[in-house]
């Protein structure tokens, strides 16, 4: 399987952009989708993720992202709102069998996106 991350740019800040990743081969329903950031200098941090129906998110995320999944398409998606300086980073998209949403222990991983936000 393998995941590519799309949807990252240069935006301003306050503006929203709304990634995406797509998986190669099949993806159970049964995994686990998320999205990771890694900011310039600093460690891979958690996002936001999708088990079953069931949304989690990082504090710095809620009321601001949204993800979503298609199991037909084999995507997730990561919408992003009313960004900040801050939330620049490359941005991972991540898929596994984990009881522990929130840790890198991912079986998948994409190759990252850009997300710019300029103040």
């Amino acid at each position: 399987v393998q995941l590519q991350a799309s949807g990252g740019g240069l935006i301003q800040a306050g503006g929203s952009l709304r990634l995406s990743c797509a998986a190669s081969g099949r993806i159970s329903s049964a995994y686990v989708m998320a999205w990771f950031r890694q900011a310039p200098g600093k460690e891979r941090e958690f996002v936001a993720a999708v088990r079953d129906d069931s949304p989690f998110y990082a504090d710095s995320a809620k009321g601001r992202f949204t993800i979503a999944r298609d199991n037909a398409k084999n995507t997730v998606y990561l919408q992003t709102n009313r960004l900040k300086s801050e939330d620049t980073a490359v941005y991972y998209c991540a898929a596994g069998i984990t009881d522990v949403v929130v840790t890198l222990l991912y079986d998948y991983w994409g190759q990252g996106t850009l997300v710019t936000v300029s103040s």
